[in-house]
């Protein structure tokens, strides 16, 4: 039996995003541990030209829920991209993880026959496999990562286990 593109994205985005709330209840107690305002992490870069921690979030969480709306025909769930405060970051997850858990299974099985065209790429059309497999999970990985490496830089006890997660067999 072969994967269907569900398996490969949706579960996996709920996956990574609640390691990456994880990651953020880290961040909390470390800002709370040593007396550190919130907004020294989540306005922190890994250079210059990047964006800080808390756009990481902001991207990795909406990369996610974009395959709702451009791939299962769900209504686009909005966020105000607003968070000031690690708690606010942690419910935008909780909301996207939400919403993800509305797409059926079935709903990504015609992918490949839709076309996606990005507000930010309107010259660049792709076929929805291609946007599934090479642009969301990509994206979504990369953010989560960045998110990982900019806590990590800054001085949070982190490890590849929080960012992997549990291993648990079915």
């Amino acid at each position: 039996m072969s994967l269907s593109y569900y398996q490969v994205s949706v579960p996996a985005f709920i996956r990574m995003l609640g390691n990456l709330s994880v990651l953020l209840d880290k961040a909390a107690a470390f800002c709370a541990d040593r007396g550190i305002e919130e907004s020294v992490l989540l306005n922190s870069r890994l250079a210059p030209d990047m964006f800080p921690l808390v756009k990481q979030v902001q991207i990795a969480t909406d990369q996610a829920k974009g395959v709702g709306a451009r791939l299962a025909g769900l209504d686009a769930l909005k966020l105000p991209d607003s968070e000031t405060r690690i708690d606010e970051l942690k419910e935008r997850i909780a909301t996207v993880v939400a919403y993800l858990n509305t797409i059926a299974p079935t709903s990504l099985d015609d992918a490949a026959s839709k076309a996606v065209t990005l507000p930010w790429m309107p010259d660049h059309p792709m076929p929805g496999d291609f946007y599934l497999l090479h642009f969301v999970l990509p994206n979504v990985y990369f953010h989560v990562t960045t998110a990982y490496d900019i806590l990590r830089h800054n001085g949070v006890t982190l490890g590849k286990a929080d960012y992997i997660g549990a291993i648990e067999r079915a």
